[in-house]
This record gives structure tokens, sequence and C-alpha cells, in this order.
């Protein structure tokens, strides 16, 4: 960890660590030239596939504009290893508040974070690019009340490689496997991050479930309209088609489950409306 108060480049200085992992930390830090704060995402690697891997991504997201991603202004290489310069995104991860709250989110506001979410797929999604890694932890909820998908540092361009990097729980079987990523693959994580955000709790993995379905035992991973009766059947059904174990029978496209998720919440209100009705007084 790079202690506080440390000078990166000549230009960033280390305010705090926000958090790390296997290969990296990420931290907040002062920008002295510009005199504003960023996040600088660190990765040590040795690897020069991976190096070059990490070049390229920056390039990648460095054009990406859209108010639900963070923008990325430059990335350079120093002796505390590659960095990325990212706007910094203050507010808490829905993990974070979803531990404190000890309870499910209402479902009216997690499905209006869905459909920024898939708002911001379809972007990435019509450019090429995979996130790959979307979780509740990767989630910041800004003061507006705006979601902003961060941690692209799995992400990829849809063609290419099948190096396996994942999330147990929330990656589809096909990253768990490492045979390769797609659109659909987003999906999955998607869905499963709305199954926790609204039932609470953690979900049985790809593979785990994939095991199951190989022995004909029964799918591990209940619907979520049985884990929380508050969430229509209707709805509870387009998530657990996101959650699929084959790609194949998922939605085709973020799009498409975005239209299919509007379809069944409207529905759903509908029915809920028709079935209290207020009797006609006499």
């Amino acid at each position: 960890m790079i202690p506080n108060g440390t000078l990166i480049a000549n230009r960033y200085e280390i305010v705090r660590h926000i958090a790390g992992g296997g290969m990296g930390s990420v931290y907040e830090a002062r920008d002295n030239r510009l005199k504003h704060t960023v996040a600088l995402k660190q990765l040590v690697l040795t690897d020069p596939n991976a190096r070059k891997a990490f070049e390229r991504e920056a390039t990648i997201l460095a054009p990406l504009r859209h108010p639900g991603l963070p923008n990325v202004s430059d990335y350079f290489d120093d002796p505390f290893g590659l960095f990325l310069v990212m706007e910094y995104i203050p507010g808490d991860d829905l993990g974070h508040l979803l531990n404190q709250r000890n309870q499910p989110f209402a479902l009216a506001q997690v499905l209006q974070w869905a459909d920024q979410l898939f708002d911001a797929l379809i972007y990435l999604h019509q450019r090429g690019i995979v996130h790959r890694d979307i979780k509740p932890q990767n989630l910041k909820l800004t003061a507006e009340g705006t979601i902003i998908l961060l941690d692209f540092g799995i992400s990829k361009q849809t063609a290419g490689s099948s190096m396996m990097a994942a999330t147990p729980g929330f990656a589809p079987m096909e990253q768990m496997q490492g045979s390769g990523t797609d659109a659909r693959s987003d999906l999955y994580a998607l869905s499963a991050t709305l199954y926790c955000l609204l039932s609470g709790r953690g979900l049985e993995g790809s593979i785990t479930r994939l095991s199951a379905m190989a022995l004909q035992q029964a799918d591990p991973l209940p619907p979520l309209h049985s884990v929380n009766p508050l969430v229509p059947p209707a709805v509870s059904t387009v998530i657990m088609q996101g959650l699929a174990v084959h790609a194949h029978h998922r939605p085709a496209s973020a799009a498409a489950m975005r239209r299919m998720l509007q379809q069944a919440a409207q529905t759903s209100r509908y029915t809920t409306r028709k079935r209290y009705r207020a009797p006609v007084p006499r």
C-alpha cells in the first residue's frame, strides 16, 4: 500500500487508500497541477502481455463519455506500478449500503438503478466493450441518486481474450470456465446484482448451479420472488432469465432485457392496482 502523502509522477499526491485487490489498488489523490481530486487505479504487473492489455484498456476507456461511467483522463508507468487516472466519484457503493441496511432495497429504487445500468451497458456494448465485473461493490451511488459503474479492471473488447477473471456468485459460467464472454455475460452479472439487492443475500455460483443441473438436481438458486415476496413474479421471471446458466437462454441484449424488465414492472403495477382496488361505495 502506498503511504498517504506520497507524490506519484511528481503530480498526484496520495490522500487515502480506497480499495485493493490482488493486482493493485485504488487511491484518492490530489492532482497538484490541476488542483482537483482524482482516483488513481494502480496495477502491479510483471507480465508484458498484461501491461499491453492495461495500455489497450486505457485507450479504450479514455474516449467514453456517459453519465453512468467515470471519465478516464490519463495513464502512466511509475516505479509504484501502472496507473490509470480517473474521475473521482464520492459516495458509497451499493455493497456497503446493503450491508449497512441488513435488508433488501425497495423494488422501485432497484428498478430505477437497473434502468440506469442498462443504459450504461447499452452504451458499452455498442462499442464492443464487456465490463465483466458488475457487482454491488462496483456500483457507486452519488448524492444526486445516479449509479456509476466502476472498476473496468477486467473489461475487454468482445473479440479476443478468454482470460478468466471473475467474482464468484456474480460471474457467469462461461467466465468462470474461461471460455470467453460477450454482452450476455454482463447481463448475468447485472441480474445477479439485482437479485442480491432485492433479496439481501448472496447467490450460489454459476459452476455450483451447473453441477446441480448435470446431476439432474434442482437449481440451488431459488426464484427471487420466493425469497422476497414483495418482488412481483413477472419481475422475478425476467431477472431469473438473466441468470440462466447458459448464455443462449438469457436475453439477447441489454436493450432487450431492459424492455422486458420495464414491461414486467408496468404489468405488475397494473395487476397490483387492480387486485387491491378499493370497493365502489354502494
